[in-house]
């Protein structure tokens, strides 16, 4: 855990040790700088929003775009403000980058993919696939939970959703294994995966046209038949965006979630319990509390100022980057009582770990489904799971907008033991 810094000294940013715990970091932010300019690891330079009420309204203002093309540095920076590769390999077109009336056109396309009623009807195949990943390893007394569970479950669920046949779902978790790593693997990997899954994508969304089923990829075809106007690029690009989106939010949900039930094992105690019950009321609350303690998504993707505006109480010129920081919003005490506790039956809990506005998170039903199916699972087979490592020893993926594990080593009583 970081030293907490002093009144006059800024702490140091986007360090390993920051990445190991960067609350105390945006604890100073808030109350001395809540709208900070600061300069990126990538050489950009950014505002990071920190205190909640700033973070919402950021969230929701419409002079802050999410198109790159709005961003004023040159042309050759804009490359480091998305996801690696997306630029050369023709995917820009997709939800995170784009404002309205696109947006709204794209947007409506997928929603009904994402509806109470489908995520509901997936529900029994969210829980084969987490029976048959713990099957996988619950003899063994031992695991990585993110190699062997919390990557894998989210991986096959969407690829389902979207249609990509069986044969072809461990090519899918390759390339997303590559994306995930960030800065772990070779040169020049994230733009080859990515632009190894647009080609497979392109190649899909053909081989579809020819046999449409009920699946994602093949509604995309049906509302650009029925003349919605939907490019292939975009239909490649709005495929690739929920895979990405889709899957590695949903495996830091379980692994932070999983962590700090280690780190709190009075909530742990207090959630086992209660599922032994047979009761779900806190597996759903203490999910959402699990996301604002110590969510997914640390920094809202990014935002580009169309035109002059402040924010509190600085001066954002135009074309300027905006971060928001979920993280530090989502501690922020000025909204919630006792930020820093985790409490799974908080019941006043408006967090922002999937974002506000129009870009709220379109797959959150989804992620929550996978998230309380995924925990409620592994403690009720697993029920004495415990970490195999001290937890100084756990190392945090670098990267800006994620917060995640690179790996969570557990032991467990096997199963028939």
């Amino acid at each position: 855990m970081q030293d907490q810094p002093s009144a006059q000294t800024p702490p140091e940013l986007f360090t390993w040790e920051f990445a190991t715990d960067p609350y105390p970091a945006y604890a100073w932010l808030r109350e001395h700088a809540p709208v900070h300019r600061t300069r990126l690891p990538s050489g950009v330079e950014a505002w990071l929003v920190t205190r909640y009420a700033d973070a919402r309204q950021a969230l929701a203002d419409q002079r802050l775009s999410k198109n790159p093309a709005h961003h004023a540095e040159p042309a050759h920076a804009k490359g480091k403000t998305g996801i690696p590769g997306e630029r050369k390999a023709e995917l820009m077109t997709h939800l995170l980058n784009i404002d309205p009336p696109d947006h709204t056109r794209l947007r409506r396309l997928v929603s009904k993919a994402f509806t109470p009623r489908r995520v509901a009807e997936f529900t029994p195949r969210v829980q084969q696939l987490t029976d048959q990943l713990i099957d996988g390893f619950a003899a063994k007394g031992e695991a990585d939970l993110i190699h062997e569970f919390a990557f894998p479950l989210p991986i096959y669920a969407i690829c389902e959703m979207l249609g990509v046949p069986r044969e072809d779902q461990d090519d899918f978790r390759d390339w997303a294994g590559m994306m995930i790593r960030h800065g772990g693997g070779p040169r020049g990997g994230v733009a080859r995966s990515v632009k190894q899954m647009r080609s497979y994508l392109v190649d899909l969304i053909h081989r579809k046209r020819d046999d449409l089923g009920d699946d994602l990829i093949s509604g995309l075809i049906r509302a650009s038949d029925h003349g919605e106007h939907l490019t292939e690029n975009e239909a490649a690009a709005m495929a690739f965006i929920l895979l990405f989106a889709g899957f590695e939010t949903t495996v830091n949900l379980i692994g932070n979630g999983l962590h700090s039930l280690f780190m709190n094992p009075r909530e742990r105690d207090r959630l086992q319990a209660s599922l032994a019950a047979g009761e779900t009321d806190l597996l759903a609350t203490g999910v959402e509390e699990l996301l604002r303690y110590d969510g997914p998504v640390e920094l809202a993707t990014w935002r580009f100022a169309t035109e002059p505006l402040t924010l509190g109480g600085q001066s954002v010129g135009t074309g300027d980057p905006v971060l928001v920081v979920l993280a530090a919003a989502d501690r922020d005490p000025a909204r919630f009582a006792e930020p820093d506790t985790l409490d799974l039956a908080r019941s006043d809990n408006q967090h922002l770990g999937y974002g506000h506005g129009i870009h709220y998170c379109l797959g959150a039903p989804l992620a929550r489904l996978e998230g309380q199916t995924a925990l409620a699972t592994l403690l009720t087979r697993l029920p004495d799971l415990r970490l195999a490592v001290e937890p100084a020893e756990l190392r945090w993926r670098g990267g800006l907008i994620m917060r995640g594990l690179r790996t969570l080593p557990v032991t467990f009583t096997p199963e028939g033991a």
